[in-house]
């Protein structure tokens, strides 16, 4: 397992630039409400080329956001669903055959559908506002 720690909003955007040229495939982002999920997305996304980091926004109420043009990211949150039905409906399968990097917040709610192999990067949110950020690959 990895571990970073960052001690701004800026050092959460400058880590997901070096972690953008190493992901692949489908990421978690696990943490707590404001622990960072985003603002890691907005490092990586703008560290891949596919957008700005003004310009990545939580997909809260759209679920899902895509990111270059042709999307090369996908940043899908699944905070608002309550059942494995919902999550399914998001057609999401289509997205794992991909070569897009798929980044889900709150995926751990549903693990049964998350496919492996995977990433997760778990963001914890310290009293001093830095940030614990581990990031370890499954492939079972």
């Amino acid at each position: 397992m990895n571990r970073f720690t960052t001690e701004s909003a800026a050092d959460t955007v400058a880590l997901g630039h070096k972690l953008a040229r190493e992901l692949k495939g489908v990421v978690l982002l696990i943490g707590n409400l404001g622990a960072g999920k985003t603002t890691l997305v907005k490092g990586i996304a703008e560290g891949l080329g596919a957008a700005r980091e003004e310009e990545v926004s939580s997909p809260t109420f759209t679920l899902i956001h895509e990111y270059g043009d042709p999307p090369r990211v996908y940043h899908i949150d699944l905070y608002r669903l309550d059942t494995e039905r919902e999550v399914e409906s998001l057609g999401l399968d289509d997205l794992w055959a991909t070569d897009r990097l798929v980044l889900i917040e709150w995926g751990e709610r549903f693990p049964r559908l998350m496919p492996l192999p995977r990433t997760e990067i778990t963001i914890t949110a310290q009293d001093d506002e830095s940030r614990i950020i581990e990031w370890r690959h499954l492939t079972e």
